[in-house]
């Protein structure tokens, strides 16, 4: 592990001084160092229009539909001055095969009041077809909520319960507390209702429901105790630590599912990686080294995630799920990212934070073992940084021959396309 490596993993633990000290390290580096606006084979999807901000969201989900045709994509005034903007935001479906001079490429077909600025409003295709049907959250009547809607109809079936993660064929879901996210983590969650766990360290309540898609059932899964309790430490038992949940993700079959598990104590973040059952049961602790970030499951049983191992340090680890099996993959790869398998789990996508010179890398990999090939370079001003930072979130097509992604280096947020 390198010295600026070594020195941001144990800023980690410490988040507020992290950040005034990677500000201060950025702005000094960036002066001294050659600059470049973008570089690749690099198409923008969404408006040439710099009066809006265009992006589409987190990097588990793709906004091509199952055709590879149209493409989702979130419109806002602003992403840079809140990271959960009290404005709506509108939600566009882009038909791709069209010019964009035509006036029919770009169509508005909803809008949201539940999203920020790195997961917008889990906008999504929703299964099993993935071309009929998008998914979304929203704020309706002073609760936040999840909304099916029919592309061809524009009807709009309300579910009372906002969505996480959504099972591919499209019959449920998995959900947290948004509010109490909002409040420890507010890129992440939604600013509309009150936390109604608000100053309690270790609530006995809730903090993973299953929602059923179909009949609109909301079933309590996990409490915070049950992870507090679970094979605890003695970090979690100390007073003050604060606790949450974050970053569900299912497997591929919809039989399992992971979940971050982290507690604070004072400036201090610890993370646990789990997984469980859709049940809530056979809990295990996959990863349990302090520092783990973004994830992905390769397939029902593997898990790809950046995080720090204490035996071997920081990078991306292949774990295999119920064991305490891993291998470490492409070690020259030391810094966080987004990673994901293409649809046929033949090729790995991951990206990078700014560095030195705000340049940020999108890089793909033939497998585990395979150097990894920079196939887009793209700046990211100041504007965007910490909490409202761009991240490029990149995503697959059904196809696996192309990758989108959002960046900043045209001035504003935009959605971008890279073709393999």
């Amino acid at each position: 592990m390198g010295v600026e490596q070594k020195i941001n993993y144990q800023l980690n633990k410490y988040p507020g001084v992290k950040k005034l000290i990677k500000r201060a390290y950025q702005r000094t580096m960036y002066a001294v160092s050659p600059k470049i606006k973008s570089e690749g084979n690099i198409i923008r999807v969404s408006p040439k229009d710099p009066n809006y901000e265009y992006f589409f969201g987190y990097y588990d989900k793709s906004p091509w539909d199952a055709t590879d045709r149209f493409m989702l994509c979130m419109r806002a005034n602003d992403t840079w001055s809140d990271v959960s903007p009290r404005e709506k935001a509108d939600i566009l479906l882009i038909d791709t095969q069209k010019e964009e001079s035509d006036p029919a490429r770009v169509k508005k077909i909803a809008e949201t009041r539940a999203w920020n600025v790195q997961q917008s409003c889990m906008l999504q295709w929703l299964g099993p077809d993935f071309s009929s049907r998008i998914l979304f959250n929203d704020y309706q009547d002073g609760k936040l909520v999840s909304v099916i809607r029919t592309i061809e109809t524009g009807e709009e079936r309300v579910i009372h319960a906002p969505v996480y993660a959504v099972s591919t064929d499209g019959s449920f879901a998995l959900t947290l507390d948004f509010s109490r996210l909002y409040n420890l983590r507010p890129g992440y969650g939604y600013f509309n209702v009150p936390e109604e766990t608000k100053g309690i360290d270790l609530p006995d309540t809730t903090a993973i429901w299953r929602v059923d898609l179909e009949t609109g059932e909301i079933t309590a899964l996990l409490k915070y105790t049950d992870f507090a309790n679970f094979q605890p430490r003695p970090e979690m038992q100390e007073d003050g630590s604060v606790h949450k949940v974050n970053h569900l993700m299912l497997n591929p079959k919809n039989e399992r599912f992971m979940v971050l598990y982290r507690w604070f104590h004072g400036e201090r973040k610890y993370t646990r990686l789990i997984t469980c059952n859709m049940d809530g049961s056979a809990m295990y602790v996959l990863s349990d080294d302090d520092m783990i970030s973004h994830c992905c499951w390769k397939d029902d049983d593997h898990i790809l995630a950046f995080e720090n191992k204490r035996s071997s340090g920081t990078g991306y680890y292949l774990m295999t799920d119920k064991t305490q099996d891993y291998r470490r993959c492409w070690p020259e790869l030391i810094g966080d990212g987004h990673p994901s398998y293409n649809p046929d789990r033949s090729r790995i996508v991951t990206d990078s934070y700014p560095d030195r010179a705000r340049i940020q890398c999108l890089r793909v990999m033939k497998d585990e073992d395979s150097k990894p090939e920079i196939v887009a370079r793209v700046f990211a001003p100041f504007k965007y940084d910490n909490d409202t930072r761009c991240d490029l979130h990149p995503r697959w097509n059904h196809a696996g021959d192309k990758v989108c992604f959002d960046s900043v280096f045209e001035g504003h947020r935009g959605l971008y396309v890279v073709t393999l």
